[in-house]
């Protein structure tokens, strides 16, 4: 479908005064044929690839930023797993933090806001070579600072690697520990049946399935779907969905038409446009306030999850309508510190953990960027990754997890992350939970409907 360049100026309002950005632009790089028995060799291959790639990004960006009038917030490089590359190399954690050091740096010379794909695919079980990144990840992610990790832990298909889970707990503790109010653990996200094309951190990363380089663009929008439900007072909530189903489709259109040109310029593969709604902490950005306007006096309360389903499935129609090529994990993110609305519903009550987790069972994303008490056991935080990704493996859906255990700060205290990842209030959690269960290990087995194929 041709998109012409008057429907992108129609967004123009929606920038100047609702927010509407493009959140991401992400080139996918494959590494596979940099592999080397020498981290010298691999280092060398690798980090010319990405300067190059991660130049032309800013320098078409800024292009494309000037052409449209929509700003381009950050851009990023996602990278084949870093598990793969680890393969041939020796065994040793001072190899992974090796590897990290030189993403980093090319992401540095680069210019590049951040670099994804530090991670591996362990839903079913563990090479020595993966298990050596898992016990690597708190001295590689607290010595660099662009490099984000992801972890794949539980698939439909193939159930949940519980032993990789138990041992995750304790690699929070470790990373937090090592790093100013456990910020580290913000660059980590784990998932249950992760996406190979999504383009926003911390989960980012070059699939297998993927071409040598892709372009994929993450749109967003929830200021702009906040104004339009405020101005739809007294509809009904069928003609409400058809509201935001049509102001998504505007967005998503604009975004493809970016993406499409962005990836021409360079020479590349377009991958997706991921249509996830996206907060961030600047006043009226906020999917929490979308809710509320939608009628929910504040989000946590009754009537808070039927208001998230509906808009959920307001903006995949949108989203599918206006592009066949809608991807990575497209849906709505509800972080609890870049969310101006969720930080305010924690702080009066209204949200808690519990409840947190209800909302993820309709969501795209998890249980994202909240703040625990940092004595919080390990065993406990596996226990609340274990029980979020299996929503994700039993509604074969993706959900993830990104919790910071903040070292030093109990229930009801405030930490300041800064930047695009705001402040959190330090939400109550149990203090034991399933010791017992996370101690037995072994693979929780998928769920029956993984037979369908």
């Amino acid at each position: 479908m041709r998109i012409s360049v008057e429907e992108v100026f129609e967004t123009v309002k929606m920038t100047l005064d609702h927010h509407f950005d493009i959140r991401t632009v992400t080139v996918g790089i494959n590494l596979k044929d940099c592999m080397d028995r020498n981290l010298s060799g691999l280092g060398r291959r690798i980090e010319k690839r990405i300067v190059e790639k991660g130049k032309l990004l800013n320098k078409f960006a800024d292009i494309i930023e000037q052409k449209y009038g929509i700003p381009i917030t950050n851009r990023r490089i996602a990278v084949t797993p870093a598990s793969l590359l680890l393969e041939p190399l020796p065994k040793k954690i001072s190899t992974v933090v090796g590897l990290a050091k030189i993403l980093d740096r090319a992401a540095k010379k680069a210019d590049i806001d951040f670099i994804g794909g530090f991670g591996a695919m362990v839903q079913k079980g563990m090479t020595a070579a993966e298990e050596n990144l898992l016990n690597a990840i708190p001295d590689a992610l607290s010595k660099t600072e662009r490099v984000c990790g992801f972890l794949n832990l539980a698939s439909t298909i193939a159930g949940m690697n519980m032993d990789a889970v138990a041992k995750f707990g304790h690699i929070l503790k470790k990373l937090a520990a090592k790093t100013p109010n456990g910020i580290g653990c913000a660059k980590i996200a784990v998932f249950a049946n992760v996406p190979e094309d999504n383009p926003f951190m911390a989960g980012a990363n070059h699939g297998i399935g993927e071409p040598d380089y892709s372009l994929n663009i993450g749109i967003s929008g929830p200021g702009v779907v906040r104004d339009v439900v405020l101005q739809n007072p007294d509809c009904d909530l069928t003609q409400l969905s058809e509201v935001i189903k049509k102001t998504v489709f505007k967005i998503t259109r604009a975004g493809e038409l970016i993406g499409r040109e962005m990836a021409e310029l360079m020479g590349i593969d377009f991958g997706i446009v991921d249509i996830s709604l996206a907060s961030t902490t600047s006043a009226g950005d906020s999917v929490a306030e979308i809710i509320e306007a939608m009628g929910v006096k504040q989000i946590g309360l009754p009537g808070s999850t039927a208001a998230l389903a509906l808009l959920m499935d307001a903006v995949k129609k949108g989203g599918a309508m206006a592009s066949g090529n809608i991807g990575g994990l497209s849906g709505t993110f509800i972080p609890v510190s870049e969310d101006a609305g969720m930080i305010r519903a924690v702080k009066s009550g209204s949200l808690n953990l519990e409840k947190l987790e209800a909302l993820t069972s309709v969501c795209s994303v998890g249980m994202d960027m909240f703040a625990v008490p940092g004595d919080t056991p390990a065993e406990v935080l596996s226990a609340i990754i274990a029980d979020e990704l299996s929503i994700g493996v039993i509604n074969n859906k993706t959900t993830g997890v990104r919790v910071i255990p903040v070292p030093g700060k109990k229930q009801g205290d405030i930490v300041h992350f800064g930047g695009l990842l705001g402040s959190a209030p330090i939400m109550k959690v149990a203090k034991s939970a399933s010791p017992k269960l996370i101690a037995r290990g072994g693979r929780i087995p998928s769920p029956i409907q993984a037979l369908r194929n």
